[in-house]
């Protein structure tokens, strides 16, 4: 299979496709979002892992559009809440969604523990699907713990609160290309480009 060089992003969200088209500028890939395809109805995002929900946007897209289409599902499981938000990251506090009311929500499920017991992680699965199949599926990860007070300006969603000891900053403390660096979406997104030999462009 020859790699596509134009590819859906299966998202409306600002911040994950600047952080795509970020992390991989030098792979001569068109990125096109949602934003360009107003009339599509959505996807059904009610599996239960990430994997399954990426799986879902990929093909679903994909059919609508007639376009190669990478979906990327994501978000924050904290250990102490069961893994909570998980599947559930962007609309933690209802809908519309809100990275606002998310937070606060954490905030508030979080109250009275202590930080050393606020473990968690980003987990990010990937899935690019084209012509009714799924090609490619990755994922990543990272920990962290969260804290109460945002800190930092970059990033989105639950950045400002998820602090990563082993850099004395939170994620959205960080800049695009350290982010990228190391996020969760960073370590999915090279995995899949790389499964797609487009790497090392």
């Amino acid at each position: 299979m020859s790699p596509p060089t134009e590819i859906l992003l299966a998202t409306r969200n600002p911040g994950k496709v600047r952080e795509i088209r970020q992390a991989s500028s030098s792979c001569g890939l068109v990125w096109r979002s949602l934003n360009e395809f107003p009339g599509l109805p959505p996807a059904g995002e009610d599996g239960a892992t990430f994997a399954e929900n990426a799986r879902r946007k990929a093909l679903h897209y994909a059919a609508a559009t007639g376009l190669p289409t990478l979906a990327d599902d994501s978000g924050l499981e904290v250990d102490c809440l069961n893994g909570a938000p998980g599947v559930q990251s962007a609309r933690y506090a209802g809908e519309p969604p809100d990275d606002a009311a998310n937070n606060r929500k954490l905030i508030a499920a979080l109250a009275g523990i202590p930080l050393e017991k606020r473990t968690a992680r980003f987990g990010c699965a990937m899935a690019l699907a084209w012509g009714g199949q799924v090609l490619v599926e990755t994922e990543g990860a990272i920990a962290g713990l969260i804290i109460d007070v945002p800190r930092g300006n970059n990033g989105f969603g639950y950045d400002p609160h998820f602090y990563l000891p082993q850099y004395g900053r939170t994620m959205a403390e960080l800049t695009p290309a350290e982010k990228n660096a190391i996020s969760h979406r960073g370590q999915a997104l090279r995995a899949l480009l790389a499964r797609l030999a487009l790497g090392s462009r």
